[in-house]
């Protein structure tokens, strides 16, 4: 193994370079490598000035990960950083890529800094739950305004060089090679004599802070980042950074970070980042299984649905041919995606070059046989057996041989599904989510003959397109899904019992969902519960009397939710703000009375466990029948697809937080009390009894 920090002198210009694939983390051995390097140009005489590099891709950038939660191994960051801050001869750091957290904090260290254009710099501590360790909220304020520092490091965004200059966090943009741009720069430095520009010797601007600035950024940031706690430390040590000397201002930054790290909002937000780059890896797929090359993708169906699918594909530079059956519809689908692209432009979020380019690589057609030389065709119809398996039979005869079909079917077995095919092997379920242009999250559903190598090409797409993806297994409703089942029959229950919609709502909210179910079924339309209640009961399926009661009696009365303006809320024209309505609590009551349930006053305790609890339950079940890789990979699906929050890390990290124990013990009670729908799952019961938790599968 080659030193991960080398030094190389050039006259009087000392080049130390950072070289630990494969982003230059800060791992243990690159910070004693620094101190090594800093302490013996610190004594060589003829060493006049450092310059900072880092080989490979890109600048530092950032922590090594695979230290989290363990011991930090000396010497540590903000260690290292001192020796640079109070070194006698001008440290100029030369950025490219990335320069992140720890890496920022490192060029901010340095005296001067200087960029590739294309770099970009930032401090997202805060994603982890976390401020800025080793000097960021000190330092950066005193080189730029206080509220571009606030921004910056509230927001955890990177910043783009130019801008970055701009503001005054790098001084040169480098125009030919950085690293001779940088030793120039150097030499320049020494040449000149010019001192030393030490954050630490600086002051901060505070002249255009008034007495009310930071409670009014804090009141905005609150309402911005509702339940997090790391946005407010980060006002509070950028505050810290305007009242204290440098040194003490380091040290409460440094009390603060500490703090942050120990706690529960901190180790929920570093399990949802270690999460969604395990969620890809498929445990029994070969790394070096062959991926099909995907340069076309057909998508049948131009609803809602399938614009926003096919805009993905659009905006990853893929071209996609859009079906559909009649005409009035596919010029729908088109109109839709054409609006996307001019609202992109109208808000300068996308060139007008680059919308352009990307809706014109989108073709429609009536004509199913104009998928004859797709590469992936992805059917976005109507949610009925009957129905996908004519698409699929269709697209089995007019596709080439190994293209992938594929059914974003949300519920519906894929293996039926595949069984429509002649080539079961090449097909399998993207299960996207509403909007599907802006949700992250994508259920991959492997069916039983889906052939490895299409598996492995999905996995990869997931990157193409921008989506965090979930390897799921068929059952009813794969895994978000098959978990809300529970959680719906308990919301409407509870309604029946006593609670009115904008409790249970306001009780989801404040632990942090970002909608109650109630809301989420008015924006999802109340017809289409309903109309799947009553599919089952066709099928032949037992539908218990108080599943959907108050949702069919509405839906009965037209009030099927946002589209109509009216479901459990009502709706101003153009509003999505929900507004209480009498009406409905007339609904809820007849229809408790009809059922024979006496109402009651409910607290917020038993709605919040009768809603999260059946999905702990629900998600321990699917883990038994390996429906799912690992328990981490169901807080992903809440997180990205059904806006579970964040800082709890997702239903199987709260549920180790809480403790499986207490859990079993409550699920048991409402078993007693409300009968078997509550049946604990065997694994939570044989986890509780081996004293384990989820995180240790």
């Amino acid at each position: 193994m080659s030193e991960p920090v080398t030094c190389k002198q050039h006259d009087s210009v000392l080049l130390i370079t950072i070289d630990n694939p494969p982003v230059n983390a800060l791992s243990a051995a690159v910070r004693l490598g620094l101190s090594k390097a800093f302490a013996v140009a610190e004594q060589e005489p003829t060493v006049k000035a450092v310059v900072l590099r880092c080989a490979g891709r890109t600048f530092i950038a950032g922590a090594d990960i695979t230290e989290f939660g363990k011991p930090m191994q000396p010497p540590a960051l903000p260690e290292v950083l001192d020796q640079i801050d109070t070194f006698t001869k001008p440290v100029v750091a030369a950025l490219h890529g990335t320069a992140l957290g720890g890496g920022f904090e490192t060029a901010l260290t340095c005296h001067y800094r200087i960029a590739e254009a294309s770099a970009r710099v930032g401090l997202p501590e805060v994603k982890l739950g976390l401020l800025p360790g080793s000097g960021g909220t000190q330092r950066l304020p005193r080189l730029i305004d206080v509220k571009s520092a606030l921004d910056m490091i509230v927001s955890g965004r990177q910043v783009a060089a130019p801008e970055a200059m701009a503001l005054g966090a790098i001084d040169r943009i480098a125009e030919g090679d950085l690293t001779e741009q940088a030793m120039a720069y150097a030499r320049e430095l020494v040449d000149n004599s010019a001192p030393l520009r030490r954050c630490s010797d600086m002051a901060v601007n505070t002249a255009d802070i008034g007495a009310t600035f930071f409670a009014e950024y804090r009141t905005q940031v609150a309402k911005q980042q509702r339940g997090l706690e790391a946005p407010q430390a980060c006002i509070e040590a950028i505050e810290i950074a305007t009242t204290l000397p440098f040194a003490e201002g380091l040290k409460k930054e440094r009390e603060l970070f500490l703090e942050r790290m120990a706690s529960s909002e901190s180790a929920a937000l570093r399990h949802v980042f270690f999460a969604e780059r395990q969620a890809p890896v498929v445990t029994d797929l070969p790394r070096d299984t062959p991926k099909r090359e995907i340069r076309r993708v057909g998508i049948i169906g131009a609803g809602t649905m399938g614009s926003g699918i096919a805009i993905n594909f659009l905006n990853a530079g893929i071209p996609v041919t859009l079906l559909e059956m009649k005409s009035e519809a596919l010029e729908r689908g088109i109109k839709t995606i054409q609006a996307y692209y001019d609202d992109r432009k109208a808000k300068g979020r996308m060139s007008e070059e680059k919308a352009n380019a990307c809706f014109a690589r989108l073709a429609g057609t009536l004509d199913y046989a104009d998928f004859n030389d797709v590469d992936l065709a992805i059917e976005a119809v109507f949610e009925n057996m009957a129905v996908k398996h004519e698409v699929f039979a269709k697209l089995d005869e007019v596709c080439k041989p190994g293209a992938i079909l594929a059914t974003n079917t949300s519920y519906l077995d894929v293996n039926q599904i595949a069984a429509a095919t002649s080539r079961p092997q090449d097909v399998l379920g993207l299960h996207f989510f509403s909007p599907a242009h802006v949700m992250r999250l994508l259920e991959v559903v492997r069916a039983d003959k889906t052939a490895d190598d299409v598996l492995a090409t999905a996995m990869k797409l997931l990157g193409t397109i921008g989506k965090v993806g979930v390897v799921s297994g068929v059952c009813d409703g794969f895994i978000g899904n098959r978990m809300l089942k529970g959680y719906g029959r308990e919301a409407g229950i509870l309604l029946l019992e006593g609670a009115s919609p904008s409790q249970i709502d306001s009780t989801m909210n404040r632990f942090g969902m970002a909608m109650g179910p109630m809301a989420m079924g008015d924006l999802a339309g109340l017809d289409i519960g309903s109309r799947a209640r009553e599919e089952r009961r066709q099928r032949g399926e037992t539908v218990s009397p108080t599943d959907g009661a108050v949702a069919d009696r509405l839906v009965e009365m037209g009030r099927l939710g946002q589209k109509s303006g009216k479901g459990y809320y009502r709706y101003e024209a153009g509003s999505r703000k929900p507004i209480l309505d009498p009406e409905v609590d007339t609904v809820i009551e007849q229809a408790a009375k009809q059922l024979g349930i006496e109402r009651r006053d409910i607290s917020e305790e038993e709605i919040l466990q009768r809603l999260i609890y059946p999905l702990i339950n629900e998600a321990a079940k699917i883990l038994e029948e390996g429906i799912a890789q690992r328990p981490s990979d169901i807080d992903v699906v809440w997180i990205n697809g059904y806006g579970f929050p964040t800082y709890r890390g997702g239903p199987m990290h709260y549920a180790d937080s809480i403790g499986l124990a207490s859990i079993l013990t409550t699920i048991k009670q409402y078993q007693q009390r409300y009968g078997d729908t509550w049946q604990a799952a065997p694994l939570l019961e044989r986890l509780v009894q081996e004293g384990k938790r989820f995180s240790d599968l």
